[in-house]
């Protein structure tokens, strides 16, 4: 199932088939995304390092701890969202990652996908709340998590080696429903 998001571009789970168009996509964004993710090794960029990857992302898909998302025009991957370390019981969070190519941004996709992935969380997971973090400095991230219905709840020092270096995140939640958990 795909959800339409504007301008061509579709939101759906990420296949199998995906490897060589996601290996083109973080070989076309990587100085784009540079200083917003951590190093990569150049496996990362092959298509068999996708391949790996996304194979791992749909073993735990399967296993319900983590929903990967690909933005697609066509056969163009242009973004990637995903919704990890799912956990249920009391909690009821999952968190939420994701980046936009280069040539696509500023046009409101990221945050209709972001919007998308919530309507998700809860709808389909029956999760509580959805989280976020941004680099102190990432203002478009931030907009855009803003825009999706998210608040600021703080600041996590030194959260994620992004870069090369331990860097400070913003933190923002959005919860999602009110309704007592599921025994």
């Amino acid at each position: 199932m795909s959800v339409p998001l504007g301008d061509g571009v579709v939101m759906r789970l990420v296949a199998e088939g995906d490897a060589q168009a996601l290996a083109d996509a973080y070989a076309r964004n990587r100085e784009h995304l540079r200083r917003w993710e951590p190093h990569r090794p150049e496996q990362f960029f092959t298509v068999a390092g996708q391949t790996e990857r996304v194979r791992l992302q749909l073993e735990q898909h399967a296993e319900a701890r983590l929903v990967p998302w690909v933005l697609a025009d066509g056969d163009l991957i242009v973004g990637c969202f995903t919704l990890s370390h799912i956990v249920y019981g009391p909690f009821q969070n999952g968190d939420l990652g994701y980046w936009m190519d280069a040539g696509y941004t500023g046009r409101g996709l990221a945050t209709r996908a972001t919007q998308e992935a919530c309507r998700h969380a809860g709808e389909r997971l029956g999760l509580h709340r959805v989280q976020a973090g941004t680099l102190l400095d990432n203002a478009a991230s931030q907009r855009v998590l803003v825009k999706a219905g998210f608040e600021s709840f703080g600041i996590a020092p030194r959260y994620l080696a992004i870069a090369g270096e331990w860097r400070d995140h913003r933190l923002f939640q959005r919860i999602l429903h009110d309704r007592p958990p599921a025994l």
